[in-house]
């Protein structure tokens, strides 16, 4: 994107710098591997170079790595993968028994509550460039923000679920929306109480997903789709993703603060009720 001239910004004000590729790339490399050309910029999420393991730190990198990509004006496609033959791969017993040990901070429920909310609020209220997810394998959770994308491709072998209440809490952090919002309230509500497992041709059938790709001529779909939108106009192209995303800005707007509140109650009614 070309820069705003020197004479326009001396008349108007200097304007902050935007950030910039070199920056944030570094910044998350922990947690996504970034690759930018022409324009598409794609963000493969990992754990020490393997498939990406859930964790806390994750959690809270995925909300803010949205934003500042959608604050950077040379970003005009994103594309959301991960590595391997995982989406995320499963969390090892130990590692996750020591995220839930006690005591935790005392910041841990706001935290969590924040990061939550800012993971999609941030995928759909600041990125405002064509969204593309290429879900590579299964995954035992966290599918909700490939399904928030405007177009969601699968692997042969990828997996959605949320299985929230089978794991004693309420279903409120984001999966909840995309199921009620794709499949319509009867059939989600099935999803949310049994935590069922959806295959990647059953997704494909309750449109969940657009496309099936063989795991190896997946990511080179996305980036074909991707090339393809980068052609068009930008202005175009841009005010189509502003359509398309409009009704997950409404359902966010609407219902996700409800779902997530419900969910943090949740996790602690037991305790304070018995």
């Amino acid at each position: 994107m070309s820069p705003i001239p020197e004479d326009w910004q001396a008349r108007n004000g200097r304007y902050v710098s935007p950030p910039r590729f070199e920056d944030y790339s570094e910044k998350y490399a922990d947690h996504f591997a970034m690759t930018r050309r022409d324009g598409v910029i794609e963000l493969r999420m990992h754990t020490d170079g393997g498939p990406a393991v859930y964790g806390m730190g994750m959690h809270n990198a995925w909300g803010q790595a949205w934003q500042e990509v959608g604050n950077d004006p040379d970003n005009e496609v994103l594309i959301l993968t991960g590595t391997g033959d995982w989406w995320l791969r499963p969390a090892p017993a130990d590692r996750l028994a020591e995220m839930m040990r006690e005591p935790r901070p005392d910041h841990f429920a706001y935290r969590t509550y924040y990061d939550a909310m800012k993971l999609l609020e941030n995928l759909i209220h600041a990125v405002d460039i064509p969204t593309i997810a290429a879900v590579n394998g299964p995954s035992p959770g966290h599918t909700e923000f490939a399904l928030l994308c405007d177009i969601t491709l699968a692997s042969e072998d990828a997996t959605f679920s949320d299985t929230h209440l089978l794991a004693g809490t309420a279903p409120g952090d984001g999966m909840h929306l995309g199921l009620q919002e794709l499949l319509g309230t009867k059939r989600a509500a099935y999803y949310l109480y049994t935590g069922a497992e959806i295959d990647a041709r059953t997704a494909l059938d309750l449109g969940l997903v657009n496309e099936i790709r063989p795991r190896e001529k997946l990511l080179p779909r996305a980036w074909e789709l991707a090339e393809a939108i980068r052609s068009r106009p930008r202005a175009a192209r841009r005010l189509t993703h502003a359509i398309v995303s409009r009704p997950w800005k409404r359902r966010l707007v609407e219902d996700f603060g409800f779902g997530l509140a419900h969910e943090m109650f949740g996790i602690s009614a037991d305790k304070i009720f018995g």
